[in-house]
């Protein structure tokens, strides 16, 4: 890194739900945690691990501006419909390296916020998923 202005800013992060800009998305996150069987090796003290499958998790965080998920999965899940979509993740600070954008595939919200606010305090929304694919569609290569 030649400087610290090279630091990716979250200011310039987006996201697209089926395509749709999330213009009110505040934060975003998406991981995927690796599951471990313990393996101990012949003549080891130490065990190793070996990763048997993963499993995706992840938060989007929205300003409430609108009915947006509850119309999008709301009435479907109770029709008893498995909502499943794809979210595409952007951070594109230009002062970085580059722009990085991650597909995030077979979406599963856990939950649908039905209703949650404080008064004098600007509204989010919290809304937790889980995922089983995802792809890069850019990465960001520090030269």
């Amino acid at each position: 890194m030649d400087s610290a202005k090279r630091v990716m800013s979250g200011t310039h992060g987006h996201l697209w739900l089926e395509g749709e800009k999330v213009g009110e998305c505040s934060a975003f996150q998406a991981k995927m945690a690796f599951n471990k069987e313990d393996v101990s090796m012949d003549g080891e003290m130490a065990v190793d691990v070996k990763v048997t499958s993963t499993k995706g998790t992840g938060s989007m965080t929205l300003y409430k501006v609108s009915s947006r998920m509850a119309q999008f999965i709301g009435s479907r899940i109770m029709d008893g419909q498995d909502v499943r979509f794809t979210l595409i993740s952007e951070l594109d600070d230009p002062d970085a390296y580059g722009a990085e954008r991650v597909s995030i595939g077979n979406v599963s919200m856990d939950d649908l916020t039905l209703a949650d606010w404080k008064r004098a305090s600007i509204g989010t929304v919290e809304c937790p998923f889980t995922f089983t694919r995802f792809k890069f569609l850019d990465e960001v290569d520090a030269r």
